[in-house]
């Protein structure tokens, strides 16, 4: 089987999310059979809600659309190093893998800081991909802090 990367549609929610004025981080999660199935960008400033990632965003949707709260099965696609609150969500979720964009040493909770799914009390561990077309999700990132700056 040939592997297909849908970080491109995880980067065009990150730029939407930029346009809004959040932090550029965008999301989608595909069911067992490959297809989307859930997309989102962040929405912590919208919604006034910090739990509002763009990956916690795609894991209600998707559990709504499949009226379970388990997506076993499911993969999802970050441009961002899940943080530890989306890396619980995940590992409560029980997704099948995640793979991400840009690593976040400063406030990532897979392979950075809590590295939540390598903990005992984490109920389930998805495989991790990370570096799928990192630089594309570094810059997006960079470019929207740096403008900040300005």
């Amino acid at each position: 089987m040939r592997f297909i990367s849908h970080m491109d549609a995880a980067l065009a929610e990150a730029r939407a999310a930029a346009q809004r004025g959040e932090v550029p981080v965008g999301a989608v999660l595909l069911d067992a059979a490959g297809r989307i199935v859930a997309r989102a960008g962040n929405r912590t400033r919208e919604l006034h809600d910090p739990t509002a990632h763009a990956e916690i965003l795609a894991i209600r949707a998707a559990c709504a659309a499949a009226g379970s709260q388990r997506l076993g099965g499911h993969v999802l696609y970050v441009t961002l190093e899940p943080c530890a609150m989306c890396a619980a969500a995940i590992a409560a979720a029980r997704l099948k893998a995640v793979y991400f964009g840009a690593a976040d040493p400063k406030s990532g909770g897979v392979l950075h800081g809590a590295r939540v799914f390598s903990h005992p009390q984490a109920h389930h561990a998805p495989d991790v991909y990370d570096g799928i077309n990192a630089d594309a999700c570094e810059n997006l990132l960079t470019d929207f802090f740096a403008a900040r700056r300005r």
